[in-house]
Order: structure tokens, then C-alpha cells, then sequence
């Protein structure tokens, strides 16, 4: 029998690349992809909660469009951050920008 922390790993994987929302599958799958793993399982439950949330709301936040709502203005959410400036900037260097 697979093991519970490993059988959510695969689920959070899966939804947090088909959000249907492409932007968001980029940020939220890299994030998994990169830091799942070393996530406590209080942190695992942060980042569900989130992804229940819709994807371009998720996305606003991420951004920094819209400012995040205190419920979701957690260290998860700044650790996606920082995963997204980090992989912006990465991306922008390769192509000069």
C-alpha cells in the first residue's frame, strides 16, 4: 500500500497542473514540483486550502495584482512568491531581459 504522504504529493502535484489556467499551472506546479516535498503537513494543508480557491484569483495574489485576503496572506503564499520572482528572473536572464 502506498504510503498517505506520498498518494497527497501525487494529488497536490495533479492539481496544481491542470488548473485549467495556464499562468497558474507554470507557478503552482513548478512550486509543487520544486518544494512539496519539504513541506510540513500543516504547511500541505495551507496549500490546499489555496488551490480550492479559483485560478485567476489565485494568480491576482500571486502577482500582486489585487492585494492577497489575510486568509491566504501566509508564509505558503510568500514562499510561491519568492518561487515566482526567482523563476521570472531566471527566465528574463536567459533571454537578456
Amino acid at each position: 500500500m502506498a504510503d498517505t504522504h506520498d498518494i497527497r504529493l501525487k494529488r497536490l502535484k495533479f492539481r496544481s497542473w491542470h488548473r485549467g489556467f495556464v499562468e497558474a499551472d507554470l507557478i503552482l506546479g513548478g512550486f509543487v514540483d520544486r518544494h512539496a516535498r519539504d513541506l510540513s503537513p500543516a504547511q500541505l494543508d495551507v496549500l490546499e486550502h489555496l488551490l480550492d480557491q479559483p485560478d485567476q484569483d489565485i494568480y491576482a495574489w500571486i502577482v500582486e495584482r489585487t492585494p492577497t485576503p489575510s486568509e491566504f496572506d501566509t508564509e505558503i503564499m510568500s514562499m510561491i512568491k519568492t518561487f515566482r520572482d526567482e523563476a521570472h528572473k531566471t527566465i528574463g536572464g536567459a533571454h537578456g531581459g
